[in-house]
């Protein structure tokens, strides 16, 4: 005699996930990853001895390719939460996956219960009031607070500068780095949460990106579209702000739209040293102005974008425009001395005056 349940043709099972997965590693990880490591945990509860799994089925049942299925196992043993069991040593890629109890883990690290003597835990440095106006007086941190504050789109609370000033000593991370953490979590994540912003801030400080540098290539292999926001930014000099909606859209035009190659678009942007405020509308011009001369490689530029010659003209003389006098009656009065003699004019003269005198004498 013996006892069995009956089961379905097809899977509607449940597979439960520890919510300290949920709160504290799955913000840190990129999709990917998280996805990677639910359907290996599914494998792994369903415990079905006639199911085969290898990295392979993963890759394929997940539309991935099989080396970030191999990164994402890498990337879980490094936050110690899996252990790769290698069962063949010519074969660094043959292994098996172990999930390690997730509830166990936080009792051994956090309340050292399997410790006879309670280990001192190091708390992180916290930042105190005092600390948070005396920064506050520093250029690069007050633009770092005002540009989160545009990305967050509201006014952040005293408490939460002094966690992200906590962030600078405790992920030696520099400020433009939050910044771009917040970014990254609202405008290409959606999630307008310290909490969650923080999650971003400790993955890449556990992946050594605590500069621009570093998170650039990082961005370059994993998030190729947000790499060229950033890239682009840089080169225009305007990676001290957050990128716009409508900058975002215009960088996807020339890459969607356009076609053109990320070295084509830099080699747009080096026209922004014409102009004193160079702006991604300016650059827009350029490329565009490309895009309708058929332009496609930077070889074509000189050949295709040259300028139009000028057309030497021989400048005419100026036309003076007299204004003619307005003729009135006068015009055609003609004097009567035009008809007489330089002495006959002086006899004329003469007699008028003896005249006018002998006329005088009279009257008297």
């Amino acid at each position: 005699m013996s006892f069995f349940l009956e089961t379905t043709d097809m899977d509607l099972g449940d597979t439960p996930i520890e919510n300290i997965f949920i709160n504290d590693f799955m913000p840190m990880a990129n999709g990917t990853y998280v996805k990677v490591y639910l359907l290996g945990y599914k494998y792994a509860y369903d415990k079905d001895a006639k199911v085969e799994v290898n990295n392979q089925i993963i890759a394929k049942h997940l539309e991935i390719p099989l080396d970030d299925v191999l990164r994402a196992w890498d990337f879980w043993e490094s936050k110690g939460i899996i252990e790769k069991i290698h069962v063949d040593e010519d074969n660094k890629y043959n292994y098996k996956v172990k999930f390690l109890n997730l509830k166990q883990l936080y009792i051994k690290n956090n309340l050292s219960l399997f410790n006879t003597k309670v280990e001192e835990v190091k708390k992180p440095k916290s930042t105190s009031p005092k600390e948070l106006i005396e920064a506050n007086q520093i250029p690069i941190i007050n633009r770092m607070f005002n540009n989160i504050d545009d990305i967050m789109r509201r006014q952040t609370v005293a408490t939460e500068k002094q966690r992200i000033l906590s962030w600078i000593e405790n992920y030696n991370m520099n400020p433009d780095v939050i910044e771009k953490a917040f970014f990254y979590g609202v405008e290409r994540k959606g999630v307008r949460n310290i909490n969650y912003v923080e999650g971003i801030i400790r993955n890449w400080y556990d992946n050594g990106l605590t500069n621009m540098e570093a998170l650039l290539e990082h961005f370059k292999s994993q998030d190729e579209r947000y790499y060229r926001y950033q890239r682009i930014m840089k080169a225009l000099g305007l990676d001290n702000r957050p990128i716009t909606e409508g900058e975002m859209n215009i960088i996807d035009k020339w890459f969607d739209e356009y076609k053109f190659s990320m070295e084509m678009v830099l080699k747009g942007c080096e026209g922004s040293a014409k102009v004193a405020n160079p702006n991604i509308n300016y650059i827009d011009g350029i490329l565009t102005s490309w895009y309708k001369k058929d332009i496609k490689t930077i070889e074509e530029i000189e050949e295709k974008d040259k300028p139009k010659e000028k057309k030497e003209y021989v400048k005419s003389k100026p036309v003076e425009n007299k204004v003619a006098p307005k003729k009135t009656r006068f015009h055609n009065f003609k004097q009567r001395t035009e008809n007489y003699t330089a002495d006959e004019l002086e006899e004329i003269a003469r007699r008028k005056r003896e005249t006018y005198i002998q006329r005088a004498k009279g009257e008297a």
